[in-house]
């Protein structure tokens, strides 16, 4: 079964990927915009499962297949946000150890900053958001690329605690006018912080990211932001890849699939400054 699920996910992988290639080079593939988001979001769900970065598949499948790069931006968002509260229940155990008022000021910060990066978002033009779109790009490449060293440095750096829900605030906002490398920035920001237990670090990376993004989904939704007719399918593709993506993720070679994430982003980033010409 789980020799499917590769395949699946490879294409996923090659769709998202050739439509990069294609648009960097002017060639434009006739191929229905619902397979193109489909195939890049059971891709995502495997990749947030295994390495993170799905965000790299389903915005470039979107803006390629023709969606607005805002759109595009609130329609990924909605269509990888079900694989958030997957990862949270799989991390209880841990959440239930932490003091209850701790997860409730860091749930509500991460709410607050959610909406207000959703509300920024509501309220660039679109004409600015597409000239910021490669630069945020290459920002959460960046992340995604240097994430396990920047949480390697800051681990046991517990003098920074005090910027914790600071900082939670700032990334929350990030978080919610663009997705891409939010789970590097919030495990980078734990860690920094003080939190030492890598399951604790995963726990609240998730939980924070479920509340912000539903919450910064529903904010598109109210907008009428979100593509509908795509992005419902796309959220039970990417839930299908996130489970299969868990059932993968020991059989894949995590570093592998890093890189291969950190390459997409690349290509991604050139894609989108290209067009800016």
């Amino acid at each position: 079964m789980h020799i499917y699920i590769s395949w699946a996910f490879l294409l996923g992988v090659m769709c998202s990927v050739s439509l990069l290639i294609g648009a960097l080079f002017g060639i434009y593939f006739k191929m229905p915009k619902r397979v193109v988001g489909l195939m890049a979001a059971f891709g995502a769900g495997v990749l947030n499962a295994i390495a993170g970065g799905g965000s790299f598949l389903t915005f470039p499948a979107l803006v390629f297949a023709g969606v607005p790069p805002l759109a595009a931006n609130a329609t990924s968002a909605a269509a990888v946000s079900p694989g958030y509260l997957g990862s949270t229940l799989g991390f209880k155990d841990e959440l239930r150890a932490i003091p209850g008022a701790t997860l409730q000021r860091e749930v509500l910060v991460a709410a607050v900053g959610g909406l207000i990066g959703a509300g920024l978002l509501m309220v660039t033009p679109a004409t600015v958001f597409s000239g910021l779109v490669p630069w945020l790009l290459l920002l959460a490449t960046a992340l995604f690329a240097l994430g396990p060293r920047i949480a390697a440095r800051s681990a046991g750096q517990g003098s920074a605690a005090a910027w914790r829900l600071p900082g939670l605030l700032a990334v929350s906002i990030y978080g919610g006018y663009f997705n891409g490398g939010l789970g590097i920035l919030l495990m980078a920001l734990y860690t920094l912080t003080g939190e030492s237990r890598l399951n604790t670090v995963n726990a609240l990376k998730n939980l924070n990211s479920f509340v912000l993004s539903w919450l910064s989904v529903a904010a598109f939704a109210w907008a009428g932001a979100i593509v509908w007719d795509q992005a419902l399918w796309m959220m039970l593709l990417a839930t299908a890849g996130g489970w299969s993506g868990a059932r993968l993720a020991k059989r894949l070679p995590t570093q592998g699939v890093r890189k291969l994430v950190i390459g997409t982003g690349l290509l991604m980033s050139a894609v989108f400054f290209s067009r800016l010409g």
